[in-house]
């Protein structure tokens, strides 16, 4: 039973030592060069003009939440597609049962303003 392990070990064993060797050579054999402007922030374009460590608005995080909520619920429709000939009637409306619920749900945070941002 293990044997059949065994390559996935080995795979993850030379994923380690190739990334290992990777990393070493680009340190050692990479530039050396610091200065101010490329040590600078660069990924918006300007320079930072509030702390990284500010607070967010709750709204954010409750879009945040709502979105993974709702995309792992559709995650659970991929493998009900998979086998939706094998389990039939009951099957389609277990599924429906399930998207009626979900739309119930995201009406409800429609119209209560949860999904707009101001």
């Amino acid at each position: 039973m293990l044997a059949n392990y065994f390559p996935v070990f080995i795979f993850i064993i030379i994923g380690l030592i190739a990334g290992i060797v990777f990393l070493t050579l680009g340190n050692l054999l990479g530039p050396k060069r610091h200065y101010a402007e490329k040590d600078t922030p660069f990924e918006c374009g300007f320079e930072a003009f509030e702390n990284a460590r500010m607070k967010f608005d709750v709204r954010y995080y409750l879009v945040a939440i709502l979105f993974i909520l709702f995309d792992l619920e559709i995650a659970f429709m991929f493998p009900w597609a998979v086998v939706f000939k094998d389990l039939g009637a009951f099957g389609f409306w277990s599924m429906f049962v399930f998207i009626v619920i979900l739309t119930v749900g995201f009406i409800y945070e429609w119209k209560k303003g949860a999904l707009e941002w101001e």
